[in-house]
């Protein structure tokens, strides 16, 4: 465990992550050693925040306009002239690659009448306004306007579209629409020490994306905690320790925070009751949903049978020595000296406001919650897959963005696997959470030391964005 852990909260009985990951027939990451959550509080956060229009309307101002944000990837805009267009509120920008080694961000307005240049990506090799010709190069320089004899008080040098700063990451683009702001680089602290995996050699295999009816910060809320996972998600009690699971929360670094979910084990609430086979057994009945949706190959095959757990052997054990194997038999990369836990557990973290990359070694999700539009009531929630390529250096080309309808289920997505139905039960709370937190008296929400600590220190930063 890392000597500087420092800790004042309560935790759960029983082994700790650290414990299973001494447990592990791998040497672990030195990054995933860190073990440190800092006490930064109990007191209730404001509802307000999470139902008030005018709170979304001043978050647009104070954080959305002024912080580093995931726009798309780079593997999304791969020629000059590629483009996507990123909204967040009433904002728009085109994101485009203006040469080879170059990516730049523009404000997506005529600045004749104001119309939208772009609604949707593509590839150009110009910006026109499809009202009246006006049109910019793809340096954002502006081109000589239709009847330029009619606007003799416009010089192309006063009419260079406005940019947003850009900076490049794993092989993801971030924006910020601030020209005062810090560097990604010192915005993202030391989260770099601690998300180790190499998400630039992952090509996107599957975009979805849906409304939900909630709060952006409800919906990101639900997914950076496994509090809920005793009520919300029960069948996974058996092989998920839930309440063992470790917060990393850092007063000194505001902007990212981690969970790390001990999967092949029983959660504390049920150990007394679960043994090892039956802990194997329900792994493989739930088809180990996080191993499915990341494209993982630790399934059971129709006529195969139950492995065998050696006399003091674990579940967890012969799951990643089968990860292992099966990987052999699947993949060109060398998985033999892989941690189990890179294997086997659920690794999320949060880069604020809202870029939550899950850790692996194999393949990693991405998720994104964004307010839809200036509607506290609504957010948009996206899934991505960023998988490893079977040959390594063979790229497929990223996966298209898929909206489904409001009614739509995650299960009846396919690719979802048993991601799906497990997200379901997630979503089937949000919407009672929105209305309860307009009906509630009590002004705040409160929340646990250490469970939901991310929450509040999520929540904390943004405090520190709306109030300064």
């Amino acid at each position: 465990m890392d000597e500087t852990s420092e800790s004042v909260t309560a935790r759960c009985p029983g082994p700790t992550v650290q414990d299973y990951l001494d447990q592990d027939s791998r040497p672990v990451p030195a990054a995933l050693r860190h073990d440190r959550n800092d006490y930064i509080g109990s007191e209730d956060i404001d509802s307000a925040r999470f139902v008030s229009r005018e709170w979304a309307e001043r978050e647009m101002r104070q954080v959305w306009r002024r912080v580093w944000q995931f726009a798309c990837l780079e593997s999304e805009i791969p020629e000059v002239g590629d483009h996507e267009v990123y909204e967040i509120g009433d904002d728009s920008l085109i994101v485009v690659r203006t040469a080879p080694d170059e990516i730049r961000a523009y404000v997506n307005v005529c600045l004749h009448r104001g119309r939208k240049l772009r609604t949707s990506g593509g590839n150009v090799g110009e910006f026109r306004c499809s009202f009246h010709g006006f049109a910019w190069n793809l340096d954002g320089t502006m081109q000589t306007p239709p009847c330029s004899w009619d606007f003799p008080h416009v010089t192309p040098e006063k009419f260079a579209l406005p940019e947003a700063q850009v900076a490049t990451w794993r092989g993801f683009v971030f924006i910020n629409m601030d020209p005062y702001a810090e560097s990604f680089e010192s915005y993202r602290g030391t989260f770099d020490e601690y998300y180790i995996w190499p998400l630039e050699d992952r090509y996107k295999s599957l975009h979805i994306a849906k409304v939900l009816p909630c709060n952006w910060k409800v919906a990101q809320d639900a997914f950076i905690e496994s509090f809920h996972v005793i009520a919300t998600h029960p069948q996974m009690l058996p092989w998920l320790a839930d309440a063992n699971s470790q917060y990393d929360v850092m007063a000194d670094q505001p902007n990212w925070n981690r969970m790390i979910n001990i999967q092949g084990a029983p959660s504390p609430h049920v150990a007394d009751s679960v043994t090892e086979e039956d802990v194997l057994e329900t792994f493989y009945d739930s088809r180990a949903f996080y191993a499915a949706a990341q494209g993982r190959d630790l399934v059971m095959q129709e006529g195969d049978e139950m492995p065998a757990i050696p006399a003091g052997g674990t579940a967890r054990q012969v799951l990643a020595e089968r990860m292992r194997a099966q990987l052999a038999a699947t993949s060109t990369q060398d998985f033999s000296q892989t941690a189990d836990t890179e294997l086997l557990d659920a690794i999320n973290y949060l880069l604020f406001p809202n870029f939550n990359p899950w850790g692996g070694a194999k393949s990693n999700i991405i998720y994104r919650f964004k307010p839809n539009g200036l509607d506290p009531d609504s957010c948009t929630a996206e899934i991505i897959f960023m998988s490893a390529p079977k040959k390594p250096g063979e790229m497929p080309p990223p996966a298209k963005i898929r909206w489904v309808p409001e009614e739509m289920l995650f299960a009846d997505i396919p690719e979802l696997g048993v991601l799906g139905p497990v997200f379901d039960q997630d979503c089937e709370n949000l919407p009672y959470v929105q209305q309860g937190l307009k009906a509630m008296r009590k002004p705040g929400i409160t929340l646990a030391n250490y469970q939901e600590s991310r929450i509040r220190h999520f929540n904390q930063t943004l405090d520190r964005w709306m109030n300064t």
